[in-house]
């Protein structure tokens, strides 16, 4: 029975981080060989009214910028409404937004967490599409051009962009964008199949006619909102060529406050989300929803620690030496992340131990992202992790 449970513990931990994208690939590969997907687009002038909302909380030191980038997208004047929520500020980000007439302010003085803010900046809206950004990135100019061309297809019911992460140093939050690379080519891979399995709060966008309220306290709105709407039988569409930049966590402290927080709300949209995990009812997106979400916010950290204990206990039990062998692969690879936090203290930047080190840290943030909201300790207000300064 040992030997069952490694071998079974060892295959999930092996599929949901590389073996999903194996099986994925090949799949979509076949696809487009047997039945290529025709996209249906949008020309340009036929292109649906269009609301951009910008979700801000304390944001004056970049939000000059943020408005000089959103004023120069392109997209047709007569059908883009643009609409920046300030809700809880403290700092000058009202009065700067004040500053462009050609721009809607929301503002009220209560921090109520940026779901509320969106919530509220939906009641301003009557286009066909909203796209939902945050202050702190930045859009390519065909951005909105790229995404809103989706909608021609009616079984389109949220597009997702990409998000793209760059590091001003060679520090270990390099891995940040590591892991945002293998991301986007899953989300690739998920479109092509079927859809997206939810939308990263950077960039993506609804109908208007879909979007429904989540409640107050979900800590990962844009999932949720995204996530309902594929729940109703629509596709998310992943499109690369409409991309987010923004600047990796200042350090690996900044970035594991972060994926603490999604952890967090990943258990949360888990729970709430459940009739996703029913093949019968979603075939296609259940399978893409528990390999790419459910295991890796569930119960694929835990069989990280029952792995390594169990190949402990093979080898001193006197197993043969291919688990020596496996085991010894484990204590490397620890080791290599163990060195990477040692060196990241002293702000010694090796970038042969970035993978390692981030990838130990996100299944921590994981374990500890569950005890946090089991624990009742997760808000769903906004918890800004401090970015480089590009």
């Amino acid at each position: 029975m040992i030997y069952i449970l490694f071998w079974i513990s060892l295959f999930i931990v092996f599929y949901t981080f590389v073996g999903y994208g194996i099986v994925l690939y090949g799949i979509v590969k076949i696809k487009r060989l047997l039945n290529p997907r025709k996209q249906i687009l949008y020309s340009e002038p036929e292109l649906p009214s269009l609301t951009l909302v910008v979700a801000v909380f304390n944001e004056a030191y970049i939000l000059a910028d943020k408005i000089k980038n959103t004023l120069a997208l392109q997209y047709p004047a007569e059908k883009l409404h643009i609409i920046f929520v300030t809700d809880g500020s403290t700092d000058e980000s009202p009065e700067i937004v004040k500053k462009h007439p050609s721009i809607q302010l929301m503002h009220s003085a209560a921090r109520n967490g940026k779901i509320a803010a969106v919530h509220r900046a939906m009641q301003q809206v009557n286009t066909e599409i909203v796209v939902f950004t945050d202050a702190n990135t930045f859009l390519n100019k065909e951005a909105l051009v790229f995404i809103a061309s989706h909608y021609k297809d009616a079984t389109v019911g949220a597009v997702s962009g990409e998000k793209r992460v760059y590091s001003t140093t060679n520090d270990a939050t390099a891995g940040e964008g590591i892991y945002w690379k293998y991301e986007s080519a899953l989300k690739k891979w998920d479109a092509e199949l079927y859809s997206v399995v939810g939308a990263a709060g950077e960039l993506f966008s609804v109908r208007v006619s879909l979007y429904e309220a989540v409640p107050a306290d979900t800590v990962l709105d844009d999932f949720m909102i995204s996530l309902k709407i594929a729940a109703k039988g629509y596709r998310i569409v992943y499109e690369p060529a409409a991309y987010a930049m923004e600047t990796s966590s200042v350090n690996i402290a900044e970035e594991l406050k972060r994926k603490i927080r999604i952890a967090a709300g990943g258990i949360q949209s888990i729970i709430r989300l459940g009739e996703l995990m029913n093949p019968f009812k979603h075939p296609v997106l259940s399978f893409q929803y528990i390999s790419h979400r459910v295991l890796r916010w569930t119960v694929t950290p835990f069989l990280l620690l029952l792995v390594l204990a169990l190949n402990v206990w093979l080898v001193v039990q006197g197993a043969s030496w291919f688990y020596t062998i496996l085991l010894v692969g484990q204590m490397g690879f620890y080791t290599a992340a163990i060195l990477g936090w040692l060196l990241e203290q002293r702000n010694i930047k090796v970038k042969v131990l970035f993978i390692p080190y981030y990838f130990c840290m996100m299944n921590y943030a994981v374990l500890a992202g569950i005890i946090r909201y089991f624990g009742k300790k997760q808000s769903a207000a906004w918890e800004k992790s401090k970015r480089q300064i590009a």
